[in-house]
């Protein structure tokens, strides 16, 4: 019980350092957005708290199943991260900041190419946007899609070559999926493909889905502004988290899908050979 509260509240700490690094970094936070941000961080890490220090999952997927969750939460910090760095940036920035911003600029400019991701992000944008504005969000895109990339392709491998998450035991479906319902009707397999194979595609259409959703939505409203620093980061910190996110999901339930259908395999194996004998 010890371990699991200690564990929870260090998960909680990180949640809502995640949800108040940019304020904490960022220069100049107006006062009311440091305390919508506060708030924002203590009921993320309450909820986060009360998720882990409960056996019974409620939202959370794959809690039990590490590094799962800690590699998509360390793409989102990471991310979060440099892209607040590059945003804060000032006028003398330091060796590592401006190695950053290169980065993102030099990945941003590779993959900024007619019906790119990047490009339809740029595009997005207002038409009397000032061409800063327009390079400061083309260099965070190039970041962020990166890292997030970075992410999957760690998930990749941990699925791949290190067997996840076979190696670590048994793998309990109603912690790890609980908004999974195994009894909902149809074979368990057949759904969890059929789900994996949604997220997967949905994954791979969101980054040219959302900045085509913020287009259309201006028609409506006001524009988007990627002026302030706060909206920047996390605008596109959740274009390039939430695609990379789903392909995950995907990429795990298909693993799962197998794995039901290995010891499905096995079993049948062993009930024909004690027929046999």
């Amino acid at each position: 019980m010890i371990t699991r509260i200690i564990g929870a509240l260090a998960r909680a700490v990180l949640v809502a350092i995640l949800i108040a690094l940019p304020a904490m970094i960022l220069p100049a936070v107006p006062g009311d957005t440091a305390q919508i941000v506060l708030l924002l961080a203590i009921l993320a890490a309450a909820f986060t708290f009360g998720e882990y220090l409960s056996s019974c999952p409620s939202i959370v997927e794959f809690r039990d199943a590490p590094p799962f969750n800690r590699i998509r939460f360390f793409s989102l910090f990471i991310t979060v991260l440099m892209l607040t760095i590059i945003a804060a940036t000032g006028p003398n920035p330091s060796p590592g900041e401006i190695a950053i911003a290169n980065v993102g600029t030099l990945i941003g400019e590779a993959i900024d190419f007619p019906y790119s991701p990047v490009r339809l992000v740029v595009l997005m944008m207002p038409p009397d946007a000032p061409d800063e504005l327009l390079t400061s969000v083309r260099t965070a895109a190039g970041m962020a899609y990166l890292v997030s990339l970075t992410g999957l392709a760690f998930f990749l491998l941990m699925v791949r070559v290190f067997d996840w998450p076979s190696s670590r035991g048994a793998f309990n479906v109603w912690i790890n999926l609980p908004l999974f319902d195994p009894t909902a009707g149809g074979d368990v397999v057949a759904r969890l493909k059929r789900d994996a194979q949604l997220n997967i595609m949905l994954g791979f259409l969101l980054p040219f889905l959302i900045p085509a959703i913020v287009k259309l939505a201006t028609l409506l409203m006001d524009p988007i502004t990627l002026a302030d620093p706060q909206t920047l980061i996390w605008t596109i910190s959740a274009w390039a988290f939430l695609p990379a996110s789903l392909i995950m999901r995907g990429i795990a339930m298909l693993r799962i899908a197998d794995m039901i259908e290995d010891k499905r395999r096995r079993t049948y194996a062993r009930a024909k050979a004690l027929q046999a004998a």
